[in-house]
Protein backbone atom coordinates (compact mmCIF):
# COMPACT_ATOMS: atom_id res chain seq x y z
CA UNK A 1 0.00 0.00 0.00
CA UNK A 2 2.79 2.37 0.93
CA UNK A 3 4.56 1.16 -2.29
CA UNK A 4 1.60 2.55 -4.52
CA UNK A 5 1.16 5.62 -2.36
CA UNK A 6 4.73 7.01 -3.27
CA UNK A 7 4.57 5.92 -6.55
CA UNK A 8 0.82 7.84 -7.54
CA UNK A 9 2.63 10.85 -5.19
CA UNK A 10 5.61 11.17 -7.52
CA UNK A 11 3.85 10.67 -10.93
CA UNK A 12 1.19 13.24 -10.01
CA UNK A 13 3.88 15.41 -8.87
CA UNK A 14 5.55 15.31 -12.35
CA UNK A 15 2.27 16.02 -13.92
CA UNK A 16 2.14 18.94 -11.79
CA UNK A 17 5.70 20.23 -12.69
CA UNK A 18 5.00 19.56 -16.43
CA UNK A 19 1.43 21.23 -16.39
CA UNK A 20 3.38 24.64 -15.15
CA UNK A 21 6.63 24.52 -17.80
CA UNK A 22 3.15 23.51 -20.65
CA UNK A 23 1.33 26.38 -18.99
CA UNK A 24 3.65 28.94 -19.12
CA UNK A 25 4.40 31.92 -21.48
CA UNK A 26 5.59 31.43 -25.28
CA UNK A 27 9.22 33.30 -26.12
CA UNK A 28 12.63 33.46 -27.36
CA UNK A 29 15.99 33.20 -25.70
CA UNK A 30 19.41 34.04 -27.18
CA UNK A 31 22.63 33.07 -24.89
CA UNK A 32 25.36 35.99 -23.28
CA UNK A 33 28.61 35.86 -22.69
CA UNK A 34 30.53 36.30 -19.44
CA UNK A 35 31.29 39.02 -18.09
CA UNK A 36 28.00 38.73 -16.12
CA UNK A 37 28.58 41.78 -13.85
CA UNK A 38 27.52 44.85 -13.71
CA UNK A 39 23.97 44.04 -13.77
CA UNK A 40 21.39 46.35 -13.02
CA UNK A 41 19.91 44.17 -10.25
CA UNK A 42 20.88 45.39 -6.44
CA UNK A 43 23.90 43.04 -5.51
CA UNK A 44 26.50 44.50 -8.20
CA UNK A 45 29.07 41.36 -8.08
CA UNK A 46 28.83 37.92 -8.87
CA UNK A 47 27.94 36.56 -5.02
CA UNK A 48 24.37 37.73 -5.91
CA UNK A 49 24.38 34.86 -8.53
CA UNK A 50 23.30 31.15 -7.69
CA UNK A 51 25.93 28.49 -7.48
CA UNK A 52 25.14 26.84 -10.53
CA UNK A 53 25.11 30.01 -12.52
CA UNK A 54 21.76 29.29 -13.78
CA UNK A 55 20.75 32.91 -14.65
CA UNK A 56 19.27 35.36 -17.18
CA UNK A 57 18.87 38.91 -17.93
CA UNK A 58 15.04 39.75 -19.17
CA UNK A 59 13.70 42.32 -21.59
CA UNK A 60 11.71 45.24 -20.66
CA UNK A 61 8.93 42.96 -21.26
CA UNK A 62 9.38 41.15 -18.17
CA UNK A 63 11.67 43.60 -16.34
CA UNK A 64 8.56 44.97 -14.14
CA UNK A 65 10.47 48.05 -13.22
CA UNK A 66 13.06 45.63 -11.70
CA UNK A 67 10.88 43.82 -9.58
CA UNK A 68 11.77 41.02 -12.08
CA UNK A 69 14.88 40.61 -9.81
CA UNK A 70 15.40 37.65 -8.24
CA UNK A 71 12.83 35.87 -10.04
CA UNK A 72 13.08 32.37 -10.90
CA UNK A 73 11.50 31.07 -14.17
CA UNK A 74 11.27 27.67 -15.51
CA UNK A 75 12.29 26.90 -19.05
CA UNK A 76 11.65 24.57 -21.97
CA UNK A 77 13.32 25.43 -25.13
CA UNK A 78 10.44 24.30 -27.98
CA UNK A 79 12.15 25.06 -31.13
CA UNK A 80 15.21 26.32 -32.77
CA UNK A 81 17.66 25.81 -35.95
CA UNK A 82 17.93 21.83 -36.60
CA UNK A 83 17.58 19.68 -33.28
CA UNK A 84 18.89 21.96 -31.34
CA UNK A 85 16.71 21.60 -28.15
CA UNK A 86 16.66 19.43 -25.58
CA UNK A 87 14.07 17.62 -23.59
CA UNK A 88 15.17 19.28 -20.49
CA UNK A 89 13.88 22.42 -18.80
CA UNK A 90 15.72 23.99 -16.15
CA UNK A 91 15.56 26.87 -13.96
CA UNK A 92 17.09 30.27 -13.72
CA UNK A 93 17.11 33.33 -11.90
CA UNK A 94 16.90 36.57 -13.08
CA UNK A 95 19.94 39.01 -12.63
CA UNK A 96 19.87 41.74 -14.95
CA UNK A 97 18.02 43.61 -17.75
CA UNK A 98 18.49 42.59 -21.11
CA UNK A 99 18.17 45.93 -23.61
CA UNK A 100 18.14 46.18 -26.02
CA UNK A 101 17.71 42.55 -26.27
CA UNK A 102 17.12 39.93 -29.23
CA UNK A 103 14.77 38.17 -27.29
CA UNK A 104 12.31 38.05 -24.44
CA UNK A 105 15.26 36.23 -22.40
CA UNK A 106 19.27 36.15 -22.46
CA UNK A 107 20.46 33.15 -20.33
CA UNK A 108 23.65 32.42 -19.46
CA UNK A 109 25.92 29.98 -21.25
CA UNK A 110 25.54 27.47 -18.65
CA UNK A 111 21.90 27.78 -18.80
CA UNK A 112 21.14 27.83 -22.35
CA UNK A 113 23.52 24.71 -22.97
CA UNK A 114 21.13 22.79 -20.61
CA UNK A 115 17.92 23.64 -22.78
CA UNK A 116 19.78 23.80 -26.33
CA UNK A 117 22.55 21.89 -28.39
CA UNK A 118 23.52 24.93 -30.50
CA UNK A 119 25.33 27.87 -28.82
CA UNK A 120 24.86 31.18 -29.71
CA UNK A 121 21.36 30.43 -31.56
CA UNK A 122 18.63 32.17 -30.12
CA UNK A 123 15.05 29.61 -29.96
CA UNK A 124 11.48 29.46 -28.79
CA UNK A 125 10.79 28.39 -25.45
CA UNK A 126 8.05 27.74 -23.08
CA UNK A 127 8.40 29.77 -19.59
CA UNK A 128 6.82 29.98 -16.55
CA UNK A 129 7.52 31.61 -12.98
Amino acid sequence: MTMRFLLAALFTGWLCVDAVVAMGVIGRATSYNPPYIPTKCPGYSSEQFPENGLIAAVSQALWDNGAACGRKYQIQCLSGPGYSCKNDATEVEIVDLCDPCPAMMALSNIAFEKISRTPNATVGINFAQ
